[in-house]
């Protein structure tokens, strides 16, 4: 794809300028792409009305056509303009959840062009809550199309580093509001079937949904990179260093671990080890790489993705413990399963 010169603008997180909004607004609605934060992870934003600016985004990604993307609004009363139809239960989860990390997958209307969605009739949409984001698309005066800004496949980018590093000379701006909060993806709903399926864990929890969905259920799906997507975050190889890395799971994961770096140093290669805080004083006499996510899953979900770029640089194999699976440790989990391409080893 031809190089375009790419700037970052620093934004206030928390009162973005007027003018430097406008600025990327008018990129929106000429068809440009734009990066900008949310609460969750950066976002690569174009137009969600022009097919042709939402195809911008598939190749500056380099993303395949069959991983659809998310549909951002700033106001809940826009959800009539993208969707055919609205059940009862997609208005009361948007007034508990709205702005937030939710996304619910709904009836595309024909307003909305289908490479947004792989050419399926269903559309995945949310309303950020960070400042920033909802700026932007209250400027842009449309609605957004936006995955997670970076390379495909890749570790997702909180960070405006993160986005420069993967996406420079393929989009035009950059709006730096400082690291994303959450730093995991939304949670995605599926409301189209005869119950709500969460067919992506993310910021908002089962727990959570349970309070106004009771009848919710879960679906792990795990697909090839050639399959097409009911929504983003569905495929085995995502959120992925160039690393091989694997996942320890189970009640000796840590002794599996540092026996496997031990081998791995043996050998001669170099690993690194993701780790909570309080897990670190037993590798101390290892020799490997070490990133921290943390005292606490919320720690450990916000570092996540920048842990997993740090050792990349760094190291040849990613060792990994996996989180608990309650609360917000679930959509950690998943994250590390699909940077791990499946890769799980059971430690009984």
């Amino acid at each position: 794809m031809t190089n375009v010169a790419t700037r970052i603008l620093p934004v206030d997180p928390n009162a973005p300028e007027a003018g430097l909004i406008d600025e990327a607004a008018a990129i929106i609605r000429a068809g440009g792409l734009v990066a900008f934060p949310t609460e969750t992870v950066y976002g690569l934003g174009a137009n969600a009305l022009d097919a042709e600016a939402v195809s911008g985004i598939f190749r500056a990604k380099g993303r395949p056509t069959s991983d659809p993307v998310i549909v951002h609004l700033a106001e809940r009363e826009q959800l009539g303009t993208i969707v055919t139809e609205i059940p009862s239960l997609a208005w009361a989860l948007a007034e508990a959840f709205w702005p937030g990390p939710l996304t619910l997958v709904l009836r595309r209307s024909t307003a909305v062009p289908g490479n947004v969605s792989a050419g399926r009739p269903t559309v995945a949409v949310r309303m950020p809550a960070h400042p920033v984001a909802h700026a932007l698309i209250t400027a842009a005066c449309l609605p957004v199309a936006a995955p997670s800004a970076n390379t495909f496949s890749r570790p997702s980018a909180t960070t405006a580093q993160h986005v420069w590093d993967d996406l420079h000379e393929r989009i035009a701006l950059i709006l730096d509001g400082g690291p994303a909060p959450l730093g995991v993806e939304s949670t995605v709903l599926d409301l189209t079937g005869p119950l709500p399926v969460i067919l992506r864990p993310g910021g908002v929890t089962l727990d959570d949904l349970v309070a106004v969905a009771p009848d919710v259920i879960i679906r792990h799906q795990y697909l090839a990179i050639d399959a097409t997507a009911a929504s983003p975050g569905q495929l085995i190889k995502h959120y992925s260093p160039r690393a091989e890395m694997l996942l320890f799971d189970g009640p000796t994961a840590l002794e599996a671990m540092r026996r496997a770096a031990l081998e791995r140093l043996s050998s001669g290669q170099r690993p690194g080890l993701l780790l909570m805080d309080d897990e670190a004083a037993a590798f101390a006499s290892v020799g490997a790489e070490i990133e921290l996510l943390g005292a606490s899953v919320e720690q450990a979900a916000a570092r996540l993705f920048a842990a997993l770029r740090a050792l990349d640089s760094r190291c040849g194999v990613i060792l990994a413990h996996g989180l608990p699976r309650e609360g917000l440790g679930a959509a950690v989990w998943d994250r590390m399963v699909r940077a791990a391409e499946g890769r799980v080893i059971a430690a009984p």
